[in-house]
């Protein structure tokens, strides 16, 4: 793709981010941060490893803890894992501060894509689930520079004149709020299909533009139908992944989307261009 970063700040491209992203990178009390599924689950279970039929994917390990838990508790923890370490912003966020997208999309829960826009007024949606007050499974808010807070808005306020941060999976920001079990997923992933997870300005924003998926895992159902909601009506894109191989479910994904595959890692792709 020829002139990335003006297609980033018109928003022609839009970067999607997955936890991929935080793989090498280390918290200041030399811990690691999660970086795949398996190391997810690990963060959640206080370091031991689960059934292997729960380690197959982190929400199904987070809906069994969940179960015995409570929600409570998954939701403290999800919030422990990012907010008690100090740790620097990895090199893929450090790359779009300097750029600040017009659109970007942020899978990961922590605060680091909101430190891309910390100084710049910007919109921030993030999703939410299994609530039952409307049918709407996101919140908006607005960034306000003089208090440097979110601030809540209204969802027909949502206009491309600031940079929009969408983080469908939701954010430890302004307040911890998480889709992060299997529950959190299916009640997301319904209302998706029922055109309840997106603003209605993103609905028709999001179409016929190139997407770059960049730290994420494609080998599970769950975020290729995350990816699929979110991306509907797409151009084209790019997945940069370090995979030799991808399975058979991934290469009909990339079929279905007309994306190009990058067999490198993030940092080594953003760095080339």
């Amino acid at each position: 793709m020829e002139n990335i970063k003006d297609k980033l700040l018109s928003g022609e491209l839009v970067p999607f981010i997955g936890m991929g992203v935080f793989e090498n990178t280390t918290a200041k009390d030399g811990s690691t941060l999660p970086y795949d599924s398996d190391s997810m689950i690990l963060a959640l279970n206080n370091g031991r490893a689960m059934s292997q039929r729960l380690m197959y994917e982190y929400s199904r390990a987070a809906m069994s803890l969940e179960q015995r838990k409570g929600r409570e508790f998954i939701v403290q923890m999800t919030n422990h894992i990012y907010s008690s370490k100090e740790y620097d912003l990895p090199f893929i966020y450090e790359y779009f501060k300097e750029i600040k997208p017009k659109y970007m999309i942020d899978t990961n829960m922590d605060d680091s894509s909101c430190k891309v826009y910390g100084d710049v007024e910007h919109f921030m949606i993030t999703g939410t689930s299994r609530i039952s007050a409307e049918y709407d499974r996101f919140i908006v808010y607005k960034f306000d520079l003089a208090s440097k807070e979110y601030k809540l808005s209204d969802k027909e306020e949502i206009n491309d004149s600031i940079p929009i941060l969408f983080k469908p999976m939701g954010c430890t920001l302004p307040q911890p709020n998480f889709v992060v079990s299997d529950a959190d997923f299916v009640d997301w992933l319904t209302e998706a299909m029922g055109g309840y997870a997106l603003p209605p300005f993103l609905k028709e924003y999001k179409k016929d533009k190139s997407y770059m998926f960049l730290g994420v895992d494609f080998s599970r159902d769950t975020f290729r139908m995350v990816a699929h909601e979110i991306t509907l009506g797409l151009k084209d894109g790019i997945i940069v992944t370090k995979k030799d191989e991808l399975t058979k479910k991934e290469n009909k994904f990339v079929d279905m989307h007309n994306l190009e595959v990058v067999n490198e890692d993030s940092e080594t792709y953003l760095k080339s261009l």
